[in-house]
């Protein structure tokens, strides 16, 4: 019987579906505890790897043989369990996370980009480069070879770990532009740098002279680009003349990406990171209808192969391989966090605009992420396939380094933040309006009365001119744009509601956003008076979800509110229930949020109603003539239609 468990239990199905659960477990556990999610991916490989090897000698479980089965079925080998298929199984994995960062890369936004984030890409990184290799080479006692690799990999800080720790520390303006562009620009720059350094490596082991392994290295790094860039540009030319179909468009670039990968390294060995991620450039610097749709498919293949090439990674740290993180990899990390990376902002950002303030929080924010470990463990195999074992200090230096760096800014961020004066005063969660007019001005009054950070957005300045009057923030142009990608301030917002006439542009408004803020955070007023289970209607799936008890559409707010219609916030406490509340309210009111105690908000749905004490609703029904005149709530927000004009003749109801 254990010989039939011990064969079942050890079928690689099972290794790579404890591989995925491990990964995506992490992830998802990361997001409800708010942490970062490359810190739970690496615990799970240590536990399920070196750990449970390390459980296997022991003598209780050596001499049983059904507790062994279970133990060795969960416990993962990579470099056993997938044999042969292992190397190019990560090399793989790391062209294709490569082509996801080449897709975020956008000249225009370069172009666009604060003079601080074009000499951190320009200046900076050369230089860390440069400073990096010499820590490599000196503290580390690597050969300048490696070094020169070391050196060039480790520029990098991760986009996917920094752009969560801004939200985080609702860190607002151009220090947060610099961090996040210089991540989204280094992480595949640090990869053909690490690519660059490895050519140059491969060509002495062959024997070549320096001048000649240069010349060959120049060349492949030509042939690779070139590859990269004609290939990309040849399938957006075929996307755009619609010789691809919708539906096929997503897996025929992932195919794309896998053969452009492989025949890249048949032409020239080892180009293919750098034609992938050229592949990537070219593709998002090429204008075709469907790139958002591209673009989410690779983040959500990614986050798969991220979360598994993590835990396959970190799993493949043997006794020996941890026996290298001795006093030599520490010095490493600590002349990277605490020279290296001061040093190299510092002389980059002289006269740049940024004060000594933000300069400091850039040197210490440079958190490492996934592209740094996988090509590490990458080249790691690969120099020791030609025969430099020395290659080996790659994995526990990146590993180190990524640590540190990420626990470092994660429990650091907010409050050195808050100490040099960077973040956002506000604590209470921001609410993104898009649509001005008067119902949703009105709601935006009302908002910020209760202390609610609010942001107002709209294609029409003229509509715009109440929610500047009122003193709102506005975002003049249109929030499903490109330039609102780079120009909107995401950290300024955790809620949204689309607000306009047009129910169907409110509903993609929500389906943009959704994957950023979570579907439970967008909301949209509804665009009939019909369910959201009505088979006639936009199916909920494709749209936001119906912002206030009552779900009434856009026509019946804006006639409520010309009928007199007006908000008013309600704190309701142990000896006020919602049940009161709503008594001397009436039944036919709209409650739109509830906002904690702690300053987090509920935004209401027709199924969610009532709220526990201490909260304060802010509803939307009749009020006295008087107290509406007195501009009680949101009445005093400024009359404008729709079109941004003054309504004309009697306050009365619009018409229908």
């Amino acid at each position: 019987m254990s010989e039939v468990v011990h064969h079942v239990t050890n079928m690689l199905p099972v290794k790579i579906a404890l591989i995925g659960v491990l990964g995506i477990g992490a992830q998802w556990l990361a997001w409800r505890l708010q942490r970062p999610a490359i810190v739970l991916m690496a615990i799970a490989g240590l536990l399920f790897g070196p750990f449970l090897s390390w459980i296997l000698t022991l003598p209780f479980v050596d001499g049983s043989d059904g507790l062994r089965s279970v133990v060795e079925a969960m416990h993962l080998n990579p470099e056993k369990d997938f044999g042969d298929l292992y190397r190019p199984m990560v090399g793989i994995a790391v062209a294709i996370i490569l082509f996801e960062g080449g897709l975020n890369l956008r000249f225009k936004d370069l172009r666009d980009a604060s003079h601080a984030v074009t000499r951190m890409v320009v200046v900076a990184a050369p230089i860390a480069w440069a400073l990096g290799a010499a820590a490599a080479h000196y503290i580390v006692g690597l050969q300048w070879d490696i070094a020169i690799m070391v050196g060039g990999l480790f520029v990098v800080t991760g986009p996917t770990v920094i752009i969560p720790l801004l939200r985080q520390a609702h860190l607002p303006g151009r220090t947060a532009a610099v961090l996040k562009w210089e991540g989204i620009v280094n992480d595949p720059l640090g990869a053909l740098f690490a690519v660059g350094g490895y050519e140059l490596i491969r060509f002495r082991m062959m024997g070549e002279n320096l001048e000649f392994a240069m010349i060959k290295l120049v060349t492949a790094a030509v042939i690779g680009a070139l590859f990269g860039v004609l290939s990309g540009w040849a399938l957006a030319w075929a996307f755009r003349r619609g010789h691809v179909p919708e539906y096929l468009k997503a897996p025929v670039v992932l195919i794309w990406v896998l053969f452009i990968y492989v025949m890249a390294n048949e032409v020239a060995e080892e180009t293919g990171l750098l034609a992938v991620t050229t592949l990537g450039i070219a593709m998002a610097n090429s204008k075709f209808a469907s790139m958002q749709e591209m673009r989410r498919f690779k983040e959500n293949i990614a986050v798969l192969l991220v979360s598994g090439i993590f835990v396959v990674l970190t799993a493949t740290l043997t006794p020996e391989v941890l026996q290298m993180f001795d006093w030599r990899v520490f010095g490493f990390v600590l002349a990277m966090m605490f020279v290296v990376r001061p040093i190299a902002v510092v002389v980059s950002t002289i006269w740049s605009g940024l004060n000594w303030r933000e300069t400091l929080l850039v040197s210490w924010i440079a958190p490492r992420g996934v592209v740094a470990v996988s090509v590490a463990g990458l080249f790691a195999s690969e120099l020791q396939e030609i025969g430099r074992p020395d290659g080996a200090i790659f994995v526990p230096l990146a590993f180190a380094l990524v640590f540190a760096t990420v626990l470092s800014s994660g429990f650091t961020i907010t409050p050195l933040t808050r100490w040099l004066g960077l973040a956002k005063e506000e604590e209470t969660e921001g609410v993104l309006i898009v649509g001005a007019n008067p119902w949703s001005l009105g709601l935006a009054k009302a908002l910020k009365d209760m202390d609610i950070p609010v942001l107002v957005a709209d294609t029409n300045w003229r509509r715009l001119r109440g929610a500047r009057l009122e003193g709102h923030n506005v975002f003049y142009g249109e929030v499903l744009s490109e330039n609102a990608d780079h120009r909107l301030d995401h950290s300024a917002f955790d809620h949204l509601i689309a607000a306009t006439p047009n129910d169907a542009y409110n509903a993609l408004v929500c389906v943009e956003f959704a994957p950023e803020l979570g579907r439970h955070r967008v909301f949209q007023v509804a665009g009939t008076e019909q369910e959201e289970s009505d088979p006639t209607a936009i199916t909920f799936t494709a749209r936001g979800r119906t912002l206030s008890t009552h779900g009434r559409s856009f026509d019946a707010l804006t006639r409520d509110w010309w009928s007199g219609w007006r908000f008013r916030s309600t704190t309701l406490s142990d000896t006020y229930s919602y049940d009161d509340f709503i008594r001397d309210r009436g039944e036919n009111i709209d409650v739109l949020v509830a906002k904690r105690p702690d300053g987090t908000l509920d935004f209401l749905n027709p199924e969610q109603k009532s709220k526990a004490e201490g909260s304060t609703l802010l509803s939307f029904g009749p009020v006295a003539k008087e107290e509406a005149e007195r501009g009680t709530g949101a009445s005093a927000a400024a009359p404008v239609t729709s079109d941004g004009s003054a309504p004309m003749g009697s306050k009365g109801p619009l018409p229908s």
